[in-house]
């Protein structure tokens, strides 16, 4: 497999009262098709690691490179634009817009790449079909339970068949029963093709992924093949 996304001798300090350095002397790679799991304590790295891999923010030092192309020295609107074409986001808290339907949810990416209206109906239904969630299309968020909002969450992130797909804590507020179906989605995405990684405090999730990475203060601790992988 091609490198997606390559860290070397990445350095993330953010400057503030006191000084903090999140990120220190990281070097990795992101797979095409890959399914990583970040784990560590809070503080360990793992969310600004995140940040990175979504070309939401920069390095201090270092190189990173996506898809080939290095991104440490491009200017913020062209990361905007690799990342809305490449790049798809589940969060904990969901993070849906609580004025649109699911619908609408989902189909705004679209909108942002300036897709015409046929292929944003054709795209979102079929994605809401194919999660089980077709018939929430003109529910809002507050209206859905957990499982279902993530679902939704799931299927905006899919929508744009993103190349890699960015999951912090994707089932912390979910019962085991809809952790697991979320868990399941994920893995279906990653064999069609999509790189997943993932931070994750929550060992049963982390063995869907393929490679376990540790963090502490910073730094990758260790870098472990999954059980799932063998």
């Amino acid at each position: 497999m091609s490198a997606l996304v390559e860290l070397q001798n990445v350095t993330k300090v953010y400057q503030g009262i006191v000084q903090t350095t999140a990120l220190k002397n990281v070097s990795m790679i992101i797979e095409e098709g890959s399914f990583v799991s970040l784990m560590g304590a809070s503080g360990s790295g793992k969310s600004t690691l995140l940040n990175m891999l979504g070309l939401l923010d920069v390095p201090s030092k270092g190189v990173m490179s996506f898809g080939g192309k290095r991104i440490d020295n491009l200017s913020k609107r062209e990361r905007n634009t690799m990342r809305k074409f490449n790049v798809g986001f589940v969060f904990q808290d969901f993070n849906l817009i609580n004025d649109l339907t699911v619908y609408e949810n989902v189909e705004l990416p679209l909108h942002y790449l300036k897709r015409d209206s046929k292929f944003r109906k054709d795209k979102v239904e079929s994605i809401l079909s194919r999660l089980s969630i077709i018939h929430k299309r003109n529910a809002f968020p507050q209206e859905l339970s957990g499982g279902q909002q993530q679902r939704v969450a799931l299927a905006r992130a899919i929508v744009i068949e993103p190349k890699l797909i960015l999951a912090d804590e994707p089932t912390g507020n979910l019962d085991s029963e809809h952790g697991s179906d979320v868990m399941e989605l994920l893995s279906e995405q990653n064999e069609n093709g999509t790189s997943i990684v993932m931070a994750t405090h929550n060992y049963n999730d982390a063995a869907y992924s393929r490679k376990i990475i540790r963090m502490l203060d910073g730094s990758i601790l260790s870098e472990n093949i999954s059980q799932n992988a063998i």
